[in-house]
């Protein structure tokens, strides 16, 4: 039975989870939220609290970044990474970074508007950060560092063709958009409970104080909610930072192609009451819920709000126990343990060896004198005994240990002359690259004249139409219209006539003032057998 310590760590508190797993089997052993002031000396605490010193550890990726390319589906996975690498390290250069300075992980979804390419989901973090976050953790069994909004879909058994968004509000709010049961993007809004959490605690002068009062804190909705003095204060240092949250939510679904069915609510924020109903009744037609681990949701006797709070540190266990998005571990396995490991299986390997050299040897060299030795006869026997058996395991060992160096030289040698085989492929890809980059940009530019083209001619052909349908509804009553004609671009005339001069020039004032004609002038006017005509000229807005 496999068993992880999950530790989702902000910047004063740390929620812990504690996860075994047998097949499909998933038990919570242990959870929790613990606040300090010493990060070590609370890890220590938590590690002890749950017998966990001896347990994997997965933990949370800090201040990560998240940038979306577009790829050709049909390159390998070499190339692919190639790819990928370029579009990144131009994505450094423009805003002037070292890209040796991040440690990356990507991973894909398909493009729903372009079916030959994918899309490509690149998460990068800053080795500094990363190595210190190891260093908090040195001494214990840290497996997997992982970004949070890429496992928290772990929680949620996705039904096929369901689009829903995973709001995780947390120190920073996170916005996990899954489609089609794919991760297609991560958006990062600054506010989350970080922000009412240090506007309480000004008041309580307790972080975990104000943790609690967001806990038991309801936030009132249109079917009328009675609020205390105490409530209403609280909801004045809460609702602004939530306004912003579900106000970003709104723009994302409403910049989404495709409809969003649910929205999942989790982390600090979703403790607050009625959380849900606030989001359901702002954003109107979407359901939206609080995000329940679906391995808890059937368990009795359990208060689910408790498992909600540690949602952040149940995805990371699961994580370390292998569930959800594989390659996304920015835990990398150190060279030095590895090399540790393969010393430790030769070691004993040589000492088998050892073992049944010793026993033959021992079986050679026992004999019979025909008498029985004194003591100074058998510690001279013992000696070169012991000295022939140190230079056959020695031997042994030197043997092994020259044949692996040689093995290494060998592969080093090989990935040397792989590596300028690929920097090769590397410039001569960057060059194809750069002449289809050329290619695609006059494409584009072309398709974009056509499109112009395209939609001036729209215009010009439904300009008539839409000119004739407004001076349907605006001609005066004893005005007859005997021509209209388009003489040039957007520029009209018109050849009316009436008994009244005054409904002529009524009509020419209607047409300048509802907006159907700009610049509009008329001629003098020519009356015959009581009728005048007039020329009206204008352009079309």
């Amino acid at each position: 039975m496999a068993s992880c310590l999950g530790l989702y760590i902000e910047e004063n508190l740390i929620k812990y989870a504690k996860v075994t797993k047998e097949h499909d089997n998933i038990k919570v052993e242990a959870f929790g939220v613990k606040f300090y002031e010493n990060l070590n000396e609370a890890i220590n605490q938590i590690l002890s609290e749950t017998y966990s010193f001896k347990t994997a550890i997965s933990i949370n990726l800090s201040n990560e970044n998240y940038l979306y390319f577009n790829m050709f589906a049909l390159l390998n996975k070499n190339d692919l990474q190639k790819a990928i690498n370029t579009e990144f390290e131009s994505y450094c250069a423009d805003k002037g970074y070292n890209p040796n300075g991040f440690e990356t992980r990507y991973a894909v979804a398909t493009n729903k508007d372009e079916k030959d390419k994918l899309k490509i989901i690149h998460v990068s973090s800053n080795k500094v950060d990363l190595t210190k976050r190891i260093k908090q953790l040195q001494g214990n069994k840290l497996i997997n560092i992982s970004p949070v909004p890429m496992s928290i879909p772990n929680l949620v058994q996705i039904k096929e063709k369901d689009n829903v968004l995973i709001v995780n509000i947390e120190e920073k709010t996170t916005i996990t958009t899954i489609l089609d049961e794919k991760i297609t993007k991560i958006d990062i809004v600054e506010q989350g409970s970080r922000d009412f959490l240090d506007k309480i605690f000004l008041k309580e002068n307790s972080y975990a104080k104000a943790y609690d009062i967001c806990k038991n804190t309801t936030i009132y909705t249109s079917e009328g909610t009675n609020l205390q003095e105490v409530q209403t204060t609280n909801l004045e240092d809460i609702m602004p930072t939530l306004y912003e949250i579900v106000t970003n939510v709104k723009k994302i679904i409403e910049e989404n192609l495709e409809k969003i069915n649910k929205i999942y609510i989790t982390g600090t924020g979703a403790l607050i009451n009625n959380i849900d109903l606030y989001f359901e009744e702002y954003l109107q037609n979407v359901k939206c819920e609080i995000l329940k681990p679906y391995f808890v949701q059937h368990i009795r006797n359990i208060n689910i709000k408790d498992y909600v709070e540690v949602n952040s540190a149940l995805t990371l266990a699961l994580m370390g126990l292998h569930d959800g998005i594989s390659g996304m571990n920015f835990k990398k396995t150190d060279l030095k343990e590895s090399i540790s490991g393969i010393l430790k299986t030769d070691i004993s390997f040589s000492k088998g060896k050892a073992k049944r050299a010793d026993n033959k040897l021992s079986g050679i060299l026992k004999f019979d004198l025909g008498e029985k030795l004194d003591t100074v006869e058998k510690n001279l026997l013992r000696i070169p005994i012991t000295l022939l058996i140190f230079i056959i395991i020695y031997s042994g060992f030197s043997v092994m240990i020259n044949n692996q160096i040689a093995k290494k030289d060998a592969q080093a040698e090989e990935s040397i002359k792989n590596t300028r085989k690929q920097i090769n492929l590397v410039s001569k890809d960057n060059s194809k690259i750069k002449s289809k980059t050329n290619e695609y940009t006059t494409l584009i530019k072309n398709l974009e004249e056509i499109n112009n083209k395209i939609s001036e001619t729209t215009k010009t052909r439904n300009a008539i139409p839409n000119l004739l349908n407004q001076i349907m509804y605006l001609i005066p009553q004893g005005v007859q219209i005997t021509s209209i004609e388009n003489t040039s671009d957007k520029h009209i005339t018109i050849i009316a006539k009436s008994e009244q001069y005054e409904q002529l020039g009524y009509f020419r004032a209607i047409l300048k003032t509802e907006n159907v004609l700009t610049n509009v002038i008329s001629s003098a006017g020519e009356k015959e057998s009581n009728i005048v005509t007039v020329k009206i000229e204008g352009d079309l807005p």
